[in-house]
C-alpha cells in the first residue's frame, strides 16, 4: 500500500495546490486549519518543528524541517521553501534523531493508513520527539462517517477513528492536550458563493460538544516519559 501512495502522490504533484486547494472547498478547510495552527503553534520561535507528510509545502511556513513519501511532493516543496530542510522519510521512519524535534505535526495522513500504521507513527513520533514535546495530527470522524453511512474506497482516505481509539493506543505515552473538529457542516452542499460566511459558526460547531461529528478531528498530544 505504502509504494501505490507514493505512486498516486508522485502523478499528482504537479497539479495537487490547485486540485485540491484552489477552489472554494479546499480554501474553507484550508482557512480552519491554519487557523487552528497559528492558535497552537509558537510563533518566532527557535524550536525544532516537524510538518510530517509535508507535501508540496502547503504548511511549510509553521515549520522548519519537512518530510514526505513522494519525492515529487518534496521537489515542489523544497522549491517554495528553500531555507527548510524537506526530506524523504514517512511515519514511521522520520530521517532525524530521536528527541529532537519540540513540535510534530501531520495533516491528511493517517487518513490514508491503517491502524497498525497509526501505531507505528505514535511510537516513531514519541521517539523524535523531546521530552514534553507535542503531537498534533488529524483523521477523519468515525462518528461521523457512522451518521452519514460512509462506505470506503480502496486506500484514499479509508482510516477514520475514535477519540477513543486514540485513547486506547496511546496507553501511558502520552497524554491529550486537547482536540476539535475540523468541516462541522457538510460544506460541498452549499453554494460557493456563501461558504465564506458560514466560516465562523463552523468553527464554533467544532469546539462544542458535537465536535466528534465534525468532518475531521484534530488532536494535540503532549509526550509522557517511559
Amino acid at each position: 500500500m505504502i509504494e501505490e501512495i507514493k505512486t498516486y502522490y508522485n502523478e499528482l504533484a504537479s497539479t495537487y495546490d490547485q486540485n485540491r486547494f484552489g477552489n472554494s472547498y479546499g480554501t474553507y478547510i484550508d482557512i480552519q486549519e491554519r487557523t487552528y495552527l497559528e492558535k497552537r503553534l509558537p510563533h518566532n520561535s527557535t524550536a525544532n518543528i516537524l510538518d510530517l507528510g509535508c507535501g508540496t509545502g502547503r504548511f511549510m511556513n509553521y515549520a522548519n524541517h519537512g518530510v514526505d513519501i513522494s519525492p515529487k511532493m518534496i521537489e515542489i516543496a523544497q522549491e517554495k521553501f528553500p531555507d527548510k530542510t524537506i526530506n524523504l522519510g514517512s511515519v514511521s521512519q522520520i530521517p532525524h534523531p530521536d528527541a529532537f524535534f519540540d513540535i510534530i505535526f501531520s495533516f491528511h495522513v493517517l487518513m490514508h493508513l491503517d491502524k497498525t500504521a497509526v501505531t507505528d507513527f505514535l511510537n516513531e513520533s514519541h521517539q523524535k520527539l523531546k521530552e514534553n514535546g507535542r503531537l498534533i495530527f488529524d483523521f477523519p470522524s468515525q462518528k461521523r462517517r457512522r451518521l452519514f453511512n460512509y462506505k470506503n474506497k480502496g486506500w484514499h482516505g479509508a482510516n477514520a477513528l475514535l477519540i477513543k481509539d486514540i485513547e486506547n493506543l496511546i496507553k501511558q505515552d502520552w497524554k491529550i492536550k486537547q482536540y476539535q473538529g475540523i468541516l462541522f457542516f457538510p460544506i460541498h452542499r452549499f453554494p460557493s458563493s456563501i461558504r465564506p460566511l458560514l466560516q465562523k459558526i463552523d468553527t464554533l460547531f467544532c469546539k462544542t460538544f458535537l465536535k466528534e461529528y465534525s468532518s475531521y478531528l484534530v488532536i494535540e498530544l503532549e509526550k509522557a516519559k517511559r
